[in-house]
């Protein structure tokens, strides 16, 4: 059977998911979720010229030469002068404050002398004026934040600076988390001696959390198709992530269970290295299915590729091609038939560029240099041999 492309198979996963509906969020819990509709600027920013600097407001005829003037009041953030500025007149402010009416420049404190209510300053001819003018970081009916993005704190900071308290983002996904296989015991419990800990789980709801879902993981079921079944039955989710039993040996029974729940597969395996036994499938309620391979590093490459564009369009939001380019500084052999996924460690380099060094062992099981690595290198079918310094495609670093 010809198993289809990650781009083939991504496009598949999302013509079968659906959005959740959106829901009001306080800004202070927003952070990480996709915004469902766009953050627009009420008015200006600042809503009026304001000081750069701790001096004095003055008019900028009145100090074009050197130039003494009456001390008439004081502008502070929140709270400004009483009155505009008549010519000859200045007024103590701070950083931040509001110009009074009048005046066009300010003069730092560091350029002026005070004696009593009288300042003197010398000429300020070219000298900055040391104001921020309003509407200068945006401007009334300007879209701030748009629909689809993902918030972090500097997009959250421009929201509130909008005065957005409550945010419309797209609905938090449930993703039920299910681990597969008599040989896994859980972190902190005891390990027989052919047994090893659950590693993917784990690191599988901690990936969902980074990408505004909620992971809740289902009790580890192991090569028993009932208890596979029994564990999905009833558990509340929007979307199920199972690891492991994806193959095509006697104790994979994952597949075989969904379909006892009436799940119709549309992936059965993608032309990938890591990764070619992972699927998708939907229930006959329309909650989607993703089955990731049961090796640790397979299953977190096939979350980059396929579990983070799944959770953003569950929550509304299209997903971009996120591979760049970086420079080798170490030669790869050439490429198989599938695209191969090389973990790998990225670093900006001098020049600006970034270089990225594959890690020599690339086997699935080692979660060593899956922690290590920071960026994957995507290598293309046939892809030739490279050599240190061609540029290659890369994921990260965000990994």
């Amino acid at each position: 059977m010809s198993l289809p492309t990650v781009e083939t198979a991504l496009a598949l996963m999302l013509d079968h998911v659906r959005p959740l509906p959106s829901e009001a969020v306080p800004l202070a819990q927003a952070d990480g979720r996709r915004l469902a509709q766009p953050v627009t600027a009420t008015r200006d920013q600042p809503p009026f010229h304001a000081s750069a600097m701790d001096g004095w407001a003055v008019r900028d005829t009145d100090v074009r030469q050197a130039a003494t003037l009456a001390i008439v009041g004081e502008s502070a953030a929140g709270r400004r002068a009483d009155a505009g500025l008549a010519p000859g007149e200045t007024v103590r402010i701070f950083t931040g404050a509001p110009l009074p009416d009048g005046a066009d420049r300010v003069v730092i404190q560091e350029e002026a002398t005070r004696d009593g209510s009288i300042l003197t300053c010398g000429a300020q001819g070219a000298a900055p004026r040391h104001v921020r003018p309003r509407g200068c970081d945006f401007r009334e009916g300007e879209v701030l934040v748009t629909a689809g993005q993902q918030l972090n704190p500097w997009r959250l900071a421009l929201a509130a600076s909008a005065g957005a308290g409550v945010l419309t983002c797209g609905g938090r996904p449930r993703v039920a988390i299910l681990a597969t296989g008599d040989e896994l015991v859980e972190p902190g419990e005891p390990a027989g001696p052919d047994q090893i800990y659950n590693s993917a789980a784990p690191a599988l709801a901690a990936f969902t959390a980074r990408h505004a879902g909620e992971g809740v993981r289902l009790a580890t079921a192991g090569d028993s198709r009932a208890a596979i079944v029994a564990a999905v039955a009833d558990a509340p989710f929007d979307l199920l992530v199972t690891i492991g039993g994806a193959s095509v040996g006697d104790h994979d029974l994952v597949k075989p269970a969904l379909k006892d729940l009436g799940a119709t597969l549309h992936v059965e395996g993608v032309a990938m290295r890591p990764g070619k036994p992972v699927w998708f499938a939907v229930l006959p309620d329309g909650r989607p299915v993703l089955g990731l391979p049961g090796n640790p590093a397979s299953a977190l490459v096939c979350a980059e590729l396929f579990l983070a564009p799944i959770l953003a369009r569950l929550q509304g939001a299209d997903w971009d091609d996120r591979f760049e380019t970086a420079v080798l500084t170490a030669g790869l052999p050439a490429n198989g038939p599938r695209d191969h996924y090389i973990r790998a460690h990225a670093v900006a380099g001098p020049d600006g560029r970034r270089r990225v060094t594959p890690f020599a062992n690339q086997d699935a099981s080692l979660v060593t240099v899956m922690a290590a690595a920071n960026a994957l290198i995507r290598r293309p079918p046939h892809a030739p041999a490279a050599s240190s310094g061609d540029v290659v495609g890369v994921l990260g670093p965000t990994l």
